[in-house]
């Protein structure tokens, strides 16, 4: 569990800091929970000038693709991040603590991504969204755990997501 090995003490030894300073910046235990969720949300945006480019190119499919591609980078880019991540996800499960952390940056996480492509007219809309974060939750639990061997690369299962969830009439 998580929350069990999550400690003030643990934090200070795992960053070489004097004892007691964790608590010190994070004076309760869901504080310190909450930070970690701060701290994983900072290690996954977005990077704000991609985010630009992305923004002003054609609005179509192929950019629909290319930002849920990022996505999927981001997520890769530390495997320890996005597993804890899911390591947060689960023990939300059973503690009133972490799932309100974790479900405020979630909740707002989607509102952004809903934003971003409504405001860059891209296609699909709130629902495609709430689809595509299910999907790549998936996606993403598969690949950093016990993959399945389809032959399709990550880039393939995302253009292939994107063609099945955006009718070509989107375009």
């Amino acid at each position: 569990m998580l929350t069990a090995t999550l400690t003030h003490r643990a934090v200070d030894i795992a960053a070489g800091t004097p004892k007691g300073t964790a608590s010190n910046y994070f004076p309760r235990r869901d504080d310190l929970i909450a930070a970690l969720v701060t701290r994983i949300g900072e290690r996954l945006a977005p990077d704000p000038a991609a985010v630009a480019a992305e923004s002003s190119s054609l609005q179509d499919r192929a950019l629909f693709a290319a930002y849920l591609r990022d996505v999927v980078r981001r997520l890769r880019a530390d495997p320890h991040v996005s597993l804890a991540l899911f390591e947060l996800r689960i023990e939300s499960a059973r503690s009133p603590a972490v799932a309100m952390a974790l479900g405020k940056w979630r909740q707002e996480s989607f509102e952004t991504d809903v934003d971003f492509n409504e405001n860059a007219g891209l296609p699909g809309g709130r629902a495609e969204i709430a689809l595509f974060h299910y999907a790549i939750d998936g996606l993403m639990l598969d690949h950093l755990t016990a993959p399945l061997d389809t032959g399709l690369g990550l880039d393939e299962v995302v253009d292939e997501f994107v063609n099945r969830l955006l009718p070509r009439s989107a375009e």
